[in-house]
């Protein structure tokens, strides 16, 4: 006879409120000698059979309760019991099943030690969905970080999508839920069917550690064994660990997936990730760009966000195939030399129900207090980076994606919304520090934490910060107070450049500092010189729009632009379409105008002139060696404003490589334009951006010219070069002979 205890706790299971199922169900201890209890819970079985592997038992199981609990009292010589089930459907169908409750749990004590310390930095071995093999058979063994939960299960089409079929063990006061599954596999869907001992809560949520998911609007999460591709790219892994990064050419393409390159006539779909691993690597390979920054490829589930409010952290979107399908694109990347960069966001998350927000009833990756934890103008939700189990994801999502998918480097967007309390707040809308002050220390901690963890893991991988403010030593390591990233983007100079180059020429001399002063900075930090994605949206104009004059100063401008961005300090970001002078803004749900390449000449010749400035950029170490510091920069002319002129030498550490660049901003050809050189001898224009090749007026000094022993300007140089400036551009010369 049943007692009354064993009766309540087979209500909790049946009522799914249960959070100890293992206490009940699979294999228990019974009064008689030599024998066991097996109980199992097969709402959907009308009967059962114990199958007692090695002695060929079959043991009638007794309907216990009504809801579908068996058990049976099965006599076993040895332990432990090892069995199947037999189930008969009320459809009257037979199938064999195993009892997911005869398997022990699988992670270990030193385990849940790590994730509730903070510091397992590979959770994503343990958490989540993983195929495994456990005593012989194959299943998928889940675990879950919701510690507020009263019951968590997982849930699919295996099981009918019904929360009572699969509870979760939770493991002691970890807040780690887990139950290994037998005869799932590979590519079955779930979700978790969170049950929250707070105010009757329940929801289902995909999986945080997911390594795959459905395609919006579907949410479910895919199992997906994230270890089976071959990878064959070796010799870039290898040569990228001892490369000094400072010192290598970076000229990156910034490139939505979703908007680069779409199929008209296929209804306009996106590109496959193999697809664009043909056609975006070879674009990249012959315009010469070395990296390709992608803007996020985490699952997502509004197009419009382009990918930044993310889902699925662990998880490329499925809207251009699967993750191997995305190893394929970055194994073809560094198979013909393009390094991968990804845009990545642990600022903040969206409010969607099945995602991160409010994961158990309680604030579990959010502040509770929106002074804290909500991003308003965002619409979007702030990691609680004080709390340990938080900053273990996203650590172990940062190094993720460059364990698992190779990735070169990751640019962390938002990093000022992180570092600051008062980010885009009004008073009285925001906390203050433990010492009352605006920074967040939790967020400092964490980022620094996380440079360190990168560059000691895994060498030769770049960090990148899109930090908007004036915060020291952002890319400055953390043993001398930095936050520890590889470089920050340069939005101070972005900011100067195309409100100057947006004037006309004639106003231009009044402007002429903001071609001079990111000078002033220039070696402060290790600058990436950005024209993103975020400077050709929103009413702000494409790049080409941006441009002063008649159409064909548009170009001009634009080609002297992009040649002197070339000559300046700091490794080189250029967003789709820009280098064919797109004249519409940037529309996440369409391609970049291919056409305008194929029926206009103008646009085919500024498409031409980033490509042999990319190669120019590569061939030349004087523009790529020394970004860092004075050794790699001089001065020839800056105070010419009437004229808006400027010159200035770029240096390697080669002696006597040196390259002079020579920007005139107005459409005045000038005619006996004199600069200081460092040396004499033959200098032969390298690229005159108004050459004819390029749809300029093919103005020049004739393809070289010799530098005279006349002392000129106030570099105290002995010696000088008299030019003609062609107008609206910039000129680059190398000495080539004595």
């Amino acid at each position: 006879m049943i007692d009354v205890s064993a009766m309540d706790q087979f209500e909790a299971i049946a009522g799914a409120y249960h959070g100890a199922p293992r206490q009940v169900l699979g294999v228990q201890p019974s009064n008689s000698n030599g024998a066991m209890v097996v109980r199992v819970f097969l709402p959907f079985a009308k009967r059962a059979t114990v199958l007692v592997e090695g002695s060929g038992a079959e043991v009638a199981m007794d309907k216990v309760h009504e809801a579908g609990i068996f058990e049976a009292l099965v006599h076993t010589a040895k332990a432990p019991l090892r069995y199947r089930i037999g189930l008969t459907e009320h459809d009257g169908s037979f199938r064999v099943v195993d009892d997911p409750y005869r398997f022990p749990p699988l992670l270990t004590e030193f385990d849940l030690y790590l994730l509730g310390e903070g510091n397992h930095f590979k959770s994503y071995e343990k958490l989540g969905a993983h195929v495994r093999e456990v005593d012989g058979v194959w299943g998928v063994h889940f675990a879950l970080w919701a510690p507020n939960a009263m019951r968590v299960s997982v849930i699919g089409p295996f099981n009918r999508w019904d929360g009572r079929v699969h509870p979760l063990d939770r493991r002691g006061n970890s807040g780690i839920w887990e139950l290994f599954v037998p005869g799932l596999r590979h590519g079955d869907l779930y979700k978790f069917e969170v049950k929250s001992r707070y105010l009757g809560y329940m929801v289902e949520k995909a999986d945080p550690y997911a390594f795959y998911s459905e395609l919006r609007p579907r949410t479910a999460s895919v199992v997906w064994d994230v270890n089976s591709y071959r990878w064959a790219d070796e010799g870039w892994m290898r040569e990228r660990a001892q490369h000094n990064v400072f010192k290598q050419p970076m000229a990156i393409y910034e490139v939505h997936l979703g908007s680069w390159m779409r199929v008209p006539e296929e209804g306009n779909r996106w590109l496959s990730y193999r697809e664009l691993a043909h056609k975006l690597v070879a674009y990249a390979q012959d315009m010469g760009y070395t990296h390709l920054e992608l803007l996020p490829i985490s699952e997502h589930p509004f197009d419009g966000s382009w990918g930044y409010q993310v889902s699925g952290y662990f998880s490329p979107t499925s809207r251009f195939g699967s993750p191997d399908d995305f190893k394929y694109f970055v194994d073809h990347c560094h198979q013909h030399g393009i390094g991968v960069i990804l845009d990545w966001v642990p600022a903040h998350f969206p409010k969607d129900g099945y995602a991160l927000s409010y994961f158990d009833g309680t604030h579990l990756y959010e502040h509770s207090d929106p002074r804290l934890g909500e991003h308003r103008d965002w619409g979007t939700l702030i990691f609680n980076y004080g709390r340990n189990e938080v900053r273990n994801f996203l650590l172990s999502n940062a190094l993720f994606w460059l364990d698992k998918y190779h990735i070169d480097g990751l640019r962390v967007d938002a990093v000022a919304s992180m570092l600051y309390l008062d980010y885009s707040r009004n008073a009285g809308e925001w906390l203050p520090n433990r010492f009352g002050g605006r920074e967040n220390l939790e967020a400092v901690s964490f980022i620094r934490q996380f440079n360190e963890l990168v560059h000691e893991r895994f060498p030769g991988a770049m960090t990148i910060a899109e930090e908007s403010t004036s915060w020291p030593q952002v890319s400055r390591p953390v043993y001398t107070g930095g936050l520890g990233f590889t470089f920050k983007w340069n939005m101070g100079w972005m900011h100067d450049m195309l409100e100057y180059m947006s004037k006309d020429s004639i106003h231009r001399r009044y402007h002429h500092h903001s071609i001079t002063f990111s000078m002033l900075y220039a070696f402060t930090e290790n600058f990436v010189l950005p024209l993103s994605h975020d400077e050709v949206v929103h009413g702000k104009g494409s790049m080409l729009a941006k441009m002063p004059g008649d159409y064909w100063q548009k170009f001009a401008n634009l080609r002297a632009f992009y040649a002197y961005m070339y000559g300046h300090p700091g490794k080189k970001l250029l967003f789709q379409g820009g280098e064919i002078g797109q004249w519409n803004e940037w529309n996440h749900d369409s391609s970049v105008e291919w056409d305008l390449v194929e029926k206009f000449e103008a646009h085919r010749k500024l498409q031409a002139f980033v490509r042999d400035l990319n190669h120019l950029y590569r061939a030349q170490p004087a523009l790529y060696e020394d970004d860092v510091s004075w050794k790699g920069f001089q001065w020839l002319s800056l105070h010419d404003s009437d004229n808006s002129v400027i010159a200035f030498v770029r240096r390697g550490t080669t002696p006597g490589e040196e390259l002079v660049f020579v920007c005139n901003f107005t459409p005045i050809v000038r005619q006996g334009y004199r600069i200081p050189v460092p040396m004499l001898g033959r200098y032969r224009e390298l690229l005159n951006s108004d050459s004819e090749y390029y749809w300029g007026s093919n103005v020049g000094n004739g393809g070289e010219l010799w530098a005279e022993p006349v002392p000129w300007g106030d570099q105290n140089l002995q010696q000088s070069l008299c030019l003609t400036l062609p107008p609206l551009a910039t000129v680059v010369l190398k000495r080539v002979g004595e």
